[in-house]
C-alpha cells in the first residue's frame, strides 16, 4: 500500500484516519492531509472518486515526470513541486504533486526518498498553526521541499571550496577537473530547478487562487524568500567554479613561462662553449692563438667566466 498516512483534521488537531478507499464525509472545520507515495493506478483512482479529482491532474500524477507548474481546475489547484537530494556525489530529483481543494490536500512523491512524517508531527505538535487550514500545510510542504535544497548547495559549496584550495597549492589533475565539469553541468541543472520553483512561488504569493486566504500569502513570500536566496548562492558557486578555471590556468601559463625562461637561460649559457669551441673547431692551419703555450687554459677560464657571469645574471633576474 503507497499510502504513509491519511488523517483527518478538526480545529488543528488530528481527528481520525482516512479510508481511502470510502467516501468520506468532512464537517464544516475539518479537513484531509492524504500522504501518498508512487500510488498504483487504483489508488489515485479512488482519491480521484472520493475527492472530485480532475482526470487530467490524476493522469499527471501518475505519470510523473512534470516540471514545476500550477494548474487550476475550478476550485481545486495541481501543483508540481520538484525535489532533489544529493547522492554519491550528484543530485537526484524527484517529484511531488499536490492536489489542493479547500478541505483536503492530497500529496504524491515520485522519487523522494524523504517523507513527510517529521514534517506532519512537527505540523501537529503545532495545532494552532495547523488549525489555518490545507494552505499552510501546503506552504509547508513548499519549505520543506526548498530546505532540502540547502544540504545540496552546502555540499557542493565545500567541495568546489577545496578544489580552490588545492589550485592554489599544485595544479588540477584530469580527474579534479572533470569533476569541477560535472558540478558546473549539476549546477547548472539545479538553477533551472530553483527558477521553476521561484516562478511556482512568486504565483502562490501574488494570484488570487481558490483554497489559498490572501493571510497564507506572507508564508509563501517567506519561502520565495528561501529559493531566491538558494538561486543566488547557486550563482555563486557556478562563479566561483569558473574562477578556479581561470586561475588554473593563469598558473599553467605562469608555469609555461618560467620553464621557457629557464630552458632560455640555459641554451644562453650552453651557446658560449658552443660558440668558442665551434671556431677552435675549424681546423684552420694558420690560427695565431694555436702557437701560443697558454691558448687552451685561457680559452676554458675566458669559456668559464662568460658562463659564470651569466648564470650570476640569469640567477639576480629569477630564470634559474
Amino acid at each position: 500500500m503507497s499510502v504513509v498516512a491519511a488523517y483527518i483534521y478538526r480545529d488543528g488537531v488530528r481527528d481520525r484516519q482516512v479510508d481511502i478507499a470510502a467516501h468520506e464525509r468532512l464537517a464544516p472545520g475539518e479537513f484531509a492531509w492524504i500522504g501518498v507515495f508512487e500510488p498504483a493506478a487504483d489508488e489515485l483512482a479512488a482519491l480521484a472518486r472520493n475527492f472530485s479529482l480532475h482526470p487530467l491532474a490524476v493522469e499527471d500524477a501518475l505519470k510523473a515526470h512534470q516540471i514545476p507548474k500550477l494548474d487550476v481546475y475550478g476550485e481545486q489547484l495541481f501543483i508540481v513541486a520538484r525535489t532533489a537530494e544529493y547522492v554519491s556525489g550528484s543530485i537526484c530529483y524527484g517529484e511531488t504533486h499536490m492536489f489542493v481543494g479547500r478541505d483536503h490536500i492530497i500529496t504524491v512523491r515520485h522519487g523522494s526518498a524523504r517523507p513527510h512524517t517529521d514534517l506532519r508531527h512537527e505540523l501537529e505538535a503545532a495545532p494552532q498553526l495547523l488549525r489555518h487550514g490545507v494552505d499552510y500545510v501546503l506552504h509547508a510542504v513548499f519549505d520543506f521541499i526548498v530546505d532540502g535544497y540547502l544540504p545540496i548547495v552546502e555540499a557542493i559549496e565545500e567541495e568546489v571550496l577545496e578544489v580552490e584550495r588545492c589550485t592554489l597549492d599544485a595544479f588540477l589533475s584530469r580527474a579534479e577537473i572533470t569533476r569541477l565539469f560535472v558540478l558546473r553541468r549539476e549546477l547548472m541543472k539545479l538553477g533551472r530547478t530553483l527558477d521553476q520553483m521561484r516562478a511556482l512561488c512568486s504565483k502562490l504569493e501574488n494570484l488570487d487562487l481558490p483554497g489559498i486566504d490572501p493571510e497564507t500569502r506572507p508564508y509563501f513570500r517567506d519561502v520565495l524568500d528561501h529559493v531566491t536566496r538558494m538561486s543566488a548562492a547557486v550563482d555563486s558557486l557556478r562563479e566561483v567554479i569558473r574562477h578556479v578555471f581561470d586561475v588554473s590556468s593563469l598558473m599553467e601559463q605562469h608555469r609555461q613561462g618560467a620553464i621557457t625562461r629557464q630552458l632560455a637561460a640555459w641554451a644562453a649559457i650552453l651557446a658560449v662553449p658552443t660558440a668558442v669551441t665551434g671556431i677552435y673547431g675549424m681546423n684552420f692551419r694558420h690560427m695565431p692563438e694555436l702557437g701560443w703555450r697558454f691558448a687552451y687554459p685561457a680559452v676554458w677560464l675566458l669559456i668559464l667566466i662568460v658562463c659564470a657571469t651569466l648564470y650570476l645574471n640569469f640567477k639576480r633576474r629569477k630564470w634559474l
